[in-house]
């Protein structure tokens, strides 16, 4: 029995789905504790918006080598190594006594995300049918609201009940644990499973072109580009903003409290929850991926710009829906993967979702560091003032996604690989 025909592709799919959920709310998670950070290692806005950073380094840096290598030797190996680093670093965080430590932890847990996402699909790429994959990421965006969902109100509320080092250590040993299950599923059981030589098998996967070779195939495609802008422009600036300065623009410009914070940051998980299944949904029904994408891009761009000209201190209610907007964009960016697949021979598809995801997670590195250079420019007694501004680092990095999203070509199944003179 193949493998795109087997019921056992649901058992691996959803493997990698819980480990996918638990390390996504390790992007957002220490959020929630920056204030107590900077009380208990006395450490100013500047240095936590770096330590944000080192984790979305590590992600965008690695995007690239993971995804040439997810295309050579299949996913399996480092979506097994992913899980066990992020688990590590999550570990090493609720351990750490100074903020080197800090940055390290953080370094490893983004060392771990940055194999998952690029991995994940390639798994779906390799046990699901082509009509399945588009569907597919919207389960998987659904999947990522969750991871952060959890990282809102539930982690607020584990944090303020037993401190913020017990739910770091939990969630890690939860995490290796979730190593040890895909070993079991994705190595051991199919290898009972399924005949060895197959070509969906552990190992090279199909004859490649030099590595250098496909690395200027795809730079120098505008396709490439124009879906690393797409995103830029929505993951960075939600996951960049919503990680590290979210929780503290509410408790420091409301005055709220870290849970009542972290609710609201809920709404703009619910919209990025809706956002993937709503999107791909239409994008696999409708054929236009590419004009539903420009709507979701136009609607981010638009939410950032409205916050930023409602002021220092905006109506609360307005804030609810524009988080829900960004939200929904933030979700919507799966989209970007179905382009790469309907753009690009499926032997260039690892790599290319990797420099297309790296185009956003380099936007979540450059945000939280830019943010709070803001921030660290004005006062405390004046620090909505700093938000404020702050607010035009991610309504000009949501402008680069809509430019993106305008560069892209929907191409005709004629015309895949023709960039590329790859005959499909």
């Amino acid at each position: 029995m193949l493998r795109q025909e087997s019921r056992y592709r649901w058992v691996v799919f959803f493997a990698v789905l819980i480990a996918y959920y638990f390390i996504v709310s390790q992007r957002t998670a220490p959020g929630l504790i920056t204030n107590q950070l900077m009380r208990t290692f006395h450490i100013s806005a500047a240095t936590i918006g770096l330590l944000g950073s080192l984790q979305f380094l590590a992600y965008a840096v690695l995007q690239i080598p993971v995804g040439l290598l997810s295309d050579r030797f299949g996913p399996n190996r480092f979506l097994i190594v992913g899980a066990l680093l992020n688990g590590l670093g999550t570990l090493l965080y609720s351990v750490s006594g100074g903020e080197y430590m800090l940055m390290v932890a953080r370094f490893l847990v983004g060392m771990g995300d940055a194999t998952i996402f690029v991995n994940f699909v390639s798994v779906v790429n390799q046990w699901f049918r082509p009509k399945e994959f588009i569907n597919l990421l919207g389960v998987i965006g659904v999947a990522a609201g969750l991871g952060s969902l959890t990282a809102t109100v539930p982690y607020a509320v584990w944090i303020s009940a037993v401190g913020w080092r017990v739910p770091f250590f939990v969630i890690g040993i939860v995490i290796i644990a979730c190593a040890l299950l895909l070993y079991f599923v994705l190595v051991i059981q199919p290898n009972r499973k399924f005949p060895p030589k197959t070509d969906m098998h552990e190992g090279l996967l199909r004859p490649q072109a030099p590595v250098l070779t496909t690395l200027r195939r795809m730079f120098s495609t505008r396709q490439a580009w124009a879906t690393a802008m797409c995103h830029f422009g929505l993951v960075g600036t939600y996951v960049g903003f919503i990680g590290s300065w979210g929780v503290p623009y509410f408790m420091q410009v409301f005055g709220m409290s870290r849970a009542v914070a972290s609710s609201l940051l809920m709404c703009g998980l619910f919209g990025a929850m809706a956002g993937g299944p709503v999107t791909s949904a239409l994008a696999s029904r409708l054929g236009m991926t590419k004009r539903i994408y420009t709507f979701v891009h136009a609607i981010t761009f638009v939410s950032w710009m409205t916050w930023f000209l409602l002021g220092d201190k905006p109506p609360l209610w307005a804030i609810v829906i524009l988080l829900v907007l960004i939200g929904f964009g933030n979700g919507g960016s799966s989209l970007t993967f179905a382009l790469v697949r309907d753009s690009f021979p499926i032997e260039m598809v690892g790599v290319v979702s990797g420099f297309s995801n790296m185009g956003g997670f380099v936007s979540a590195v450059l945000l939280p560091s830019l943010f709070g250079y803001v921030l660290g420019l004005f006062p405390l007694h004046v620090i909505a003032h700093g938000y404020h501004y702050g607010l035009v680092i991610p309504s000009l990095f949501s402008f680069v996604g809509l430019v993106g999203v305008r560069l892209v070509r929907q191409l005709k199944p004629t015309e895949l690989g023709a960039d590329f003179g790859i005959s499909i």
